[in-house]
C-alpha cells in the first residue's frame, strides 16, 4: 500500500496498548511491552502508529528506546488530544498546541522529521482549517514528512485536502461499527490510506452463533483474525493497525494476513 511516497505493508501495529490501564502511565509489564515492540519488525510489520497522548508520552518513549533508529520502519504519531487521567481524553486543536505537541514527539522519538504526523481529532472549539493549517506549517518547516487526519467526516476530509496533501485517514471502522463507510469509500476513490482503529471488534458477530464465530470455528481461527481478514478484503486502501501488549496476540494478528475469505464468507460477514 502506498502511504504518500512510502510503501507499507497491509498490516501495521497500533502502539496504544503498550501503556498502563486506561492508556495511562507505564505498562504493568515493561519488559513485555519491549518484547512486543522488538517482535513487530521481526514479523514483517513496517508501520507503527502511536500518539503523544498514549500514556501520555509513554508509548513514544518506549518505541524510541526499543526501535530507534527505525531502520525499515515508518513511525506515525498524532497530536491534538490531551489527557487528565486514565480513560480521560480532551481535544485541543489550537495551532500553538499542535506545534508544541509535534516538537515533543520529535524529541521523544529522537528524530528530526516525523514520517507521518496526524491530527488526532477535530476540536469543536477551533476552526478545523486552523488546526489543519498548523499541520501544513509543520510540513513546510520540514518537521513532518507526510500528513494525515483522524476521526473525520467526508466534509472534513475534503476541507483538509484543500489545505494540504492528506495521505491517510484514521477512523473507527470494524465489523461491528461501519459508520465511517462513506469516508472509507472516499479514501478508496482518492487512493488515500485508511487506518481503521479498533479493528478487531466484531460485536454480536463474534458471539456463539454469530457469523464471525461460525467462520472462525470452521477455519480454526480466532474471531479477531476473521475481523482482520474481512477488513483486508473490504478495501485495498485499508491498513488495519491492531494493538496488543502480548507477543502471542501480535503473532495471531499477523497470521490473519494468511486468511483469504471465500466470496461466501465475505458476503455473509458484509451482510451481517
Amino acid at each position: 500500500m502506498k502511504l504518500g511516497e512510502i510503501e507499507i505493508g497491509r498490516l501495521g501495529f497500533g502502539a496504544m496498548r503498550i501503556t498502563g490501564e486506561g492508556v495511562w502511565g507505564p505498562p504493568a509489564d515493561p519488559d513485555g511491552a519491549r518484547a512486543v515492540l522488538r517482535r513487530v519488525p521481526e514479523l514483517g510489520i513496517d508501520l507503527i502508529d502511536t500518539a503523544d497522548s498514549y500514556g501520555p508520552y509513554v508509548s513514544e518513549e518506549l518505541i524510541a528506546e526499543v526501535l530507534h533508529p527505525y531502520e525499515g520502519l515508518t513511525i506515525a504519531t498524532k497530536g491534538g488530544l490531551e489527557r487528565s487521567g486514565p480513560g480521560e481524553w480532551s481535544r485541543n486543536g489550537r495551532p500553538d498546541h499542535l506545534k508544541q505537541a509535534c516538537e515533543g514527539s520529535l524529541r521523544r522519538l529522537k528524530v528530526e522529521r516525523i514520517d507521518l504526523y496526524q491530527l488526532h481529532a477535530p476540536d469543536p472549539d477551533v476552526p478545523y482549517e486552523e488546526s489543519v493549517g498548523a499541520i501544513k506549517e509543520l510540513q513546510e518547516e520540514g518537521k513532518i514528512r507526510l500528513a494525515g487526519i483522524s476521526n473525520v467526516t467526508v466534509d472534513q476530509l475534503e476541507e483538509a485536502r484543500g489545505i494540504l496533501e492528506v495521505v491517510s485517514v484514521q477512523n473507527r471502522f470494524n465489523l461491528a461499527d461501519r459508520g465511517s463507510e462513506p469516508v472509507l469509500e472516499r479514501c478508496e476513490e482518492l487512493g488515500i490510506c485508511f487506518f481503521p482503529w479498533f479493528p478487531l471488534a466484531a460485536g454480536d458477530l463474534a458471539e456463539p452463533g454469530g457469523v464471525a464465530a461460525e467462520i472462525a470455528a470452521a477455519r480454526g481461527a480466532g474471531t479477531g483474525q476473521i475481523a482482520l481478514a474481512w477488513l483486508l478484503r473490504r478495501s485495498p486502501v485499508i491498513v488495519p493497525i491492531p494493538g496488543t501488549s502480548s507477543v502471542s496476540h501480535l503473532e495471531e494478528n499477523v497470521a490473519a494476513l494468511e486468511i483469504e475469505l471465500s466470496d461466501d464468507e465475505f458476503e455473509r460477514l458484509s451482510a451481517a
